[in-house]
């Protein structure tokens, strides 16, 4: 769903969160399709793939309570750094 606060993905954003969306989760590993989550609103080059549950769960999601990410000690940088590494890997 596109916000309403953001411009629309251009062309060249698509292709990259179509990339994005078919990697692993970054932090569990759950194999793709993936939800693409930006660092930074508006910043579709800086997303990093994620499972339903490390994006929006509850409990171990970037926008919930983020267990899983302290147990594995990853932030939103480290996965940066693994999913760039994974693109250049292609």
């Amino acid at each position: 769903m596109q916000s309403k606060n953001k411009a629309a993905p251009t062309k060249a954003e698509k292709a990259h969160i179509e990339w994005i969306k078919d990697l692993p989760c970054g932090v569990c590993g759950t194999h793709g399709p993936s939800e693409a989550h930006e660092l930074r609103q508006g910043e579709w080059f800086t997303s990093i793939p994620l499972c339903a549950d490390c994006h929006r769960g509850s409990f171990n999601g970037i926008h919930g309570q983020q267990r899983i990410w302290k147990v594995l000690k990853l932030d939103e940088m480290a996965v940066l750094n693994l999913t760039v590494q994974q693109l250049l890997g292609r």
